[in-house]
């Protein structure tokens, strides 16, 4: 799945790394994509934290009211108060996306 392009990565590019490194079925494997991906959203939904080691977390924020303004007209408009998603790498993926060499408290390349 490495592309190296800017290339988007779907779902379907999700299903087909699973289907080709784990040797389920197209379908089995587009199931079980799914059902990871609808896990991760419910647990967001109710507001809890999804840590994936290694990876990062995924966490609901509040934010609240606030006074926004318009950029082309300067005009001041209410924000409304809402629950935001953000997403918080890990140290290991940050240093895998700079290129860096990751490795474990052994010594050993981590994967």
């Amino acid at each position: 799945m490495t592309t190296g392009t800017g290339k988007t990565v779907t779902r379907v590019d999700l299903c087909e790394a699973v289907y080709q490194k784990v040797g389920l079925s197209r379908t089995e494997s587009s199931a079980f994509v799914e059902l990871v991906l609808k896990e991760i959203t419910d647990c967001l939904e109710k507001g809890e934290t999804v840590k994936l080691s290694s990876f990062g977390s995924f966490m609901v924020r509040k934010k609240g009211q606030r006074i926004g303004r318009n950029p082309k007209t300067g005009t001041e408009v209410p924000i409304s108060p809402r629950r935001v998603m953000v997403f918080k790498p890990s140290a290991i993926l940050k240093q895998r996306i700079n290129g860096q060499v990751v490795t474990n408290g052994d010594g050993s390349k981590a994967d």
